[in-house]
């Protein structure tokens, strides 16, 4: 027990670490941005005056040590700061937005970890069949289409030919659950097309190479049926390999988010980037990205932990 908890605690240590790394290059990224950001948010006809003062207010005239120490502080504080644009609190700007985008990679996650799970351990238990091919071959057109296209693709079927769904995926907080699946159904089936094949192609091929080992092989001797070997013998050894790629496709879910925020203009935080980005609203574009950050590493240390607790073997010295 002390062994796993000290594995666990040096996980999550990486983790904080990796977050601290994460930072420093994010501020020294904004920091190496051409031009002055005081004058890109004021404008061409902006005073000297009123550029010292912008850079004054945003703390642009302190060095950048104290300036990232600062941010920093702030962020371990729970305090974003202010978008120097609209002069609202970050953390009242970016909260809806952090629902709204954890509720579309939840909705593809419920869509798209099942089936891959399911139509993976199909394939792997009829491999080489008419079935197996097929759903190869499909994932394999899955995976070559850009993911802009597919969304531009979804909104041709269903929103200009069928009208099925809407093209734009326009929810607020006053819409029922109900509404709210049927506006983000598109955005969410574009996700779910984008992990779909990589998740069931990875859970195919840790159950083929689990089927090729001697203890199955005596299973199957022992008169097991093809369904008993799977579900029994091969996929509780498989789920270490699962997990990580469930895990990596749920942080994509999550972070790759933005292209598809901006076609379906659907107001994530992958959309709230997108427009600081264009406003050089550098206090925004922080937050965003470290909240990215923050999810794809928390999944990724949820996935370490997850898999040593489903493989002792990690638990002890090689």
């Amino acid at each position: 027990m002390k062994k796993l908890i000290r594995l666990i605690a040096s996980r999550i240590a990486f983790g904080a670490a990796t977050l601290f790394i994460i930072s420093l290059i994010l501020f020294v990224g904004v920091e190496m941005l051409p031009g002055d950001a005081a004058h890109s948010i004021l404008g061409q006809d902006a005073t000297p005056d009123n550029v010292a003062a912008l850079r004054e207010e945003l703390g642009l005239n302190l060095p950048p040590t104290e300036r990232y120490l600062n941010w920093l502080g702030g962020v371990l504080k729970g305090d974003l700061g202010k978008s120097v644009v609209t002069k609202r609190e970050i953390s009242t700007l970016i909260g809806p937005r952090i629902w709204n985008t954890l509720f579309l990679g939840g909705f593809a996650a419920a869509i798209s970890v099942p089936l891959a799970l399911g139509f993976g351990i199909l394939a792997a238990t009829y491999r080489d069949s008419i079935f197996d091919r097929t759903i190869n071959f499909t994932a394999s057109i899955s995976i070559s289409l850009p993911e802009f296209f597919l969304c531009y693709l979804l909104i041709l079927i269903f929103s200009a030919h069928l009208g099925l769904f809407p093209g734009i995926s326009n929810v607020h907080a006053d819409l029922t659950f109900s509404e709210r699946l049927y506006r983000t159904a598109l955005p969410a089936l574009a996700l779910t097309l984008g992990v779909f094949a990589y998740m069931m192609r990875m859970t195919r091929a840790a159950i083929v190479n689990l089927l090729a080992q001697p203890y199955i092989q005596m299973a199957r001797l022992k008169g097991a049926a093809p369904s008993s070997v799977i579900v029994r013998h091969a996929l509780p050894n498989a789920f270490a390999p699962i997990i990580n790629v469930v895990a990596l496709s749920l942080a994509y879910l999550v972070v790759g988010v933005v292209v598809v925020e901006v076609i379906f203009v659907y107001p994530g935080v992958g959309q709230l980037l997108v427009d600081s980005v264009s406003r050089r609203d550098v206090p925004v574009v922080q937050a965003c990205s470290m909240f990215f950050a923050l999810i794809y590493v928390s999944l990724n240390l949820m996935a370490d932990v997850l898999t040593i607790l489903t493989n002792p073997r990690l638990l002890h010295p090689r």
